[in-house]
């Protein structure tokens, strides 16, 4: 499946009726395209290659906000239904296990293959 993109940024209402098989949280693009958080362009990579070929897993990037948006403790994305503390993360939404930062990079092709392994 291809990966597919949120608004941005994504109202959490939109993202609650989404069946996709992982999500990806990501900061916002700025005005001039770019993520403004390092650690998420540090894993766009290996994200774009691993949810990007048509027969790979279906995800979905969802972006959460600007810096301050983000940083702010009533943020949407890190209250539940996702409980997300820190971005990237990778949630998997079968089970809810999820790779946090720098784990996206190490782990992400074994985290997605267990998916595809039941």
């Amino acid at each position: 499946m291809p990966l597919k993109e949120s608004p941005d940024p994504a109202e959490p209402s939109w993202v609650q009726g989404v069946t996709t098989d992982f999500l990806i949280f990501y900061s916002s693009r700025d005005g001039s395209g770019k993520l403004w958080c390092p650690d998420c362009v540090a894993v766009e990579h290996v994200v774009q290659q691993t949810f990007g070929p048509a027969d790979g897993p279906s995800g979905l990037i969802v972006y959460v906000g600007q810096r301050l948006a983000w940083k702010d403790a009533s943020n949407p994305y890190r209250a539940g239904p996702w409980n997300v503390n820190s971005i990237p993360t990778v949630i998997r939404t079968r089970d809810g296990a999820r790779l946090v930062e720098g784990e996206i990079s190490k782990h992400l092709a074994a985290f997605v293959r267990e998916e595809c392994a039941e």
